[in-house]
């Protein structure tokens, strides 16, 4: 574990570096902070709807863009081969990488932060439990995209073909639920199952259901032990 919190120091410290990264939290400040001014100020709306509804869109391509030089980078410089003959282990490598993704969405939330307090210091009847939820919600959505981001970033050594491939899985699983009508209904339990947006809409109504947990659990584990796979076999090619 220690070696993954260095390896995550890393990634963090060589993220905030560079120019890039502070254009993508900044883009993602405005375009969250809009939508809910529009349904605050506009709608006359006192709820944070909205805003846990476009997050996840949002992450559709913030994830990816922040996830895609994680291992691609690595790869197309040679430096991974380097690291995986330092005695650190591949699933330390994997996961210090992903708790640095996990950590830039964290501190992208916590930006948000702002639009919770307005919300409880001038709203009425504000339901915390839902709110605490929501962003628990949240969360672990975005550590479902980090996982896939990782994924993406490690079958190539290419970022662009990273973030186009961590699109297109995450893309796939947010829609999967919304295509229900266009599958038998024999698969269609299913699909809404296996979509990431069934089970954040149930835990952004304030219920926290194992079987949500379970989901987000194993869908993380799967793609990080994929991810840790990879690494083993480019590491013995």
């Amino acid at each position: 574990m220690r070696n993954s919190l260095i390896i995550c120091r890393k990634e963090l410290a060589g993220f905030f570096n560079s120019p890039a990264a502070y254009i993508v939290l900044l883009v993602f400040a405005l375009l969250t902070s809009w939508f809910f001014s529009n349904t605050f100020f506009l709608a006359n709306q006192s709820d944070l709807r909205a805003l846990f509804d476009i997050v996840p869109m949002v992450y559709l391509f913030f994830v990816p863009a922040i996830t895609m030089s994680l291992i691609a980078r690595e790869n197309q410089s040679g430096t991974i081969e380097f690291i995986t003959t330092l005695p650190i282990s591949d699933h330390e490598i994997v996961l210090g990488k992903f708790l640095a993704g996990l950590s830039l969405i964290a501190f992208a939330l916590s930006l948000t932060a702002v639009h919770a307090f307005t919300l409880i210091m001038v709203g009425d009847k504000v339901d915390t439990g839902a709110l605490l939820s929501g962003y628990l919600g949240l969360m672990l959505v975005g550590a479902v995209y980090t996982a896939i981001g990782l994924f993406g970033s490690a079958v190539t050594d290419n970022q662009i073909a990273a973030f186009i491939v961590s699109i297109m899985i995450i893309l796939t699983m947010f829609l999967l639920d919304k295509m229900l009508v266009l599958v038998p209904a024999s698969i269609a339990s299913v699909l809404q199952y296996l979509s990431v947006d069934y089970h954040l809409s149930n835990i952004s109504k304030g219920v926290v259901d194992s079987r949500n947990l379970i989901y987000f659990g194993s869908v993380i584990a799967f793609f990080l032990l994929v991810s840790i796979r990879i690494l083993e076999i480019r590491k013995w090619k």
